[in-house]
């Protein structure tokens, strides 16, 4: 896949008004690829709020970051205005991890259900599941809850074994998982990345080998690494772990409208 020109392609959105560029074509809501996936690390309402209104036609899932949802007073507030925005608010691995670790998982879901949560993320970055353990956990949520199941440890000495990873993304959905996800953390440091922020390209290359490329959300959430994955994989690759502030510049990215990105959108010059 790659980054081709599209036809007249524009920004989306009710405020876009530009349409003079020919850019890459991109999908509206419900997208099931180019998934804009953001991580909420707790912020105020209000200014989820604003940023929504200003981006929510971009942004496809926010993520509750780790177990921050647990202990949010605001949290139906958060809930009502992602819905209001139609994105789908979804919890972190870390704190179903905890909750099966604890043996809590049907009290998780009944509340989950309660609040009217409508995704969740199964994880094992804290590696105390087996896989076995993981796809019985993904099975027990997957008929009630869309599951973006994550692959890859937190852990930034792990060992990286590509093909383990595409074979559990594999096993993941067969499972029922709607979408996999690749371990990034919100630094951007470990699992797809060496600890500099360099992506590891021979696991790319060896996931999206194996397992398809529209059910594969990369958590990304440096510059360089979105941009890395928009030019190896096209303007409509998942990105995920994205800053709240940072999803017009990461379109931008997409879109060809960034010097990261911009050899999709420049050629010949006509004039």
């Amino acid at each position: 896949m790659n980054a081709a020109v599209a036809s007249c392609g524009a920004p989306t959105g009710a405020a876009a008004t530009a349409d003079f560029l020919r850019l890459p074509d991109r999908s509206t809501k419900p997208r099931t690829a180019g998934i804009t996936h953001v991580l909420d690390k707790g912020v105020p309402p209000m200014l989820l709020r604003a940023h929504l209104e200003q981006t929510g036609d971009l942004v496809d899932f926010v993520k509750l970051g780790w177990g921050t949802g647990y202990v949010d007073p605001t949290l139906d507030e958060r809930i009502r205005i992602c819905r209001a925005h139609h994105v789908r608010l979804c919890t972190g691995g870390t704190l179903l991890e905890i909750v099966t670790a604890q043996g809590r998982v049907a009290q998780f879901a009944r509340w989950a259900r309660r609040m009217g949560i409508e995704a969740v993320e199964v994880s094992n970055g804290l590696g105390l599941l087996d896989r076995p353990a993981k796809h019985r956990l993904i099975r027990s949520l997957a008929g009630e809850f869309v599951v973006l199941a994550e692959t890859g440890l937190k852990d930034p000495t792990a060992h990286v074994e590509p093909a383990r990873w595409a074979q559990e993304m594999s096993a993941d959905l067969a499972a029922g998982a709607s979408l996999v996800v690749a371990e990034g953390r919100e630094s951007g440091t470990v699992g797809l990345f060496e600890p500099d922020g360099r992506v590891r390209d021979a696991l790319v290359e060896t996931i999206v080998a194996e397992v398809p490329v529209d059910r594969i959300v990369f958590e990304a959430p440096q510059k360089s690494q979105q941009a890395w994955l928009v030019n190896r994989l096209g303007p409509g690759v998942n990105l995920g772990n994205i800053d709240l502030a940072d999803v017009l510049p990461a379109e931008t990215l997409r879109l060809g409208l960034r010097a990261d990105t911009a050899a999709s959108t420049t050629g010949p010059t006509p004039w």
